[in-house]
């Protein structure tokens, strides 16, 4: 069997150092290497399964509160938004030395092979992890938005 990965056609932009040391100037530079200290997006990375009743969703989403986290469910359409805030100052002394800022919203979308009956889904977010269970419906239904425990 074969594995399955998300291919990232801008992945080898993800960061940026010129040239560390003399012998670096005479190798070719890859495209990674121009930009290796940019910040980088996170991704919402997820495990979905399903059983005869429902699908069953686990999403990585660190760092965020549960507050800025936004589910919505449309049919067999599912979306899944957080607006990240990362700040890190590193200082010696008064001086500061480097600051990294990251201010952005992720976000993910998928569709599903049945409708998901939007009144008796549930998410839950704990320890970085929000939990969606989403049962399965045989009509379609209205989009609503899930509150998260």
């Amino acid at each position: 069997m074969a594995n399955i990965t998300r291919f990232d056609p801008l992945s080898d932009l993800v960061s940026f150092a010129p040239f560390r040391n003399f012998d670096d100037f005479f190798r070719v530079p890859r495209t990674r290497s121009l930009v290796r200290d940019f910040p980088v997006e996170p991704d919402i990375k997820m495990d979905v399964s399903e059983d005869d009743i429902a699908y069953h969703v686990k999403a990585e989403v660190p760092g965020v509160k549960k507050e800025d986290i936004h589910v919505a469910v449309e049919g067999n359409q599912v979306s899944i938004s957080s607006e990240v805030k990362k700040e890190k100052e590193v200082k010696k002394g008064e001086t500061v030395l480097r600051s990294e800022r990251y201010y952005g919203m992720q976000s993910r979308s998928f569709t599903l092979l049945h409708d998901v009956d939007s009144a008796k889904a549930e998410a839950k977010y704990q320890d970085g992890i929000l939990e969606l269970t989403l049962p399965k419906k045989s009509n379609g239904g209205a989009v609503k938005q899930l509150s998260i425990k």
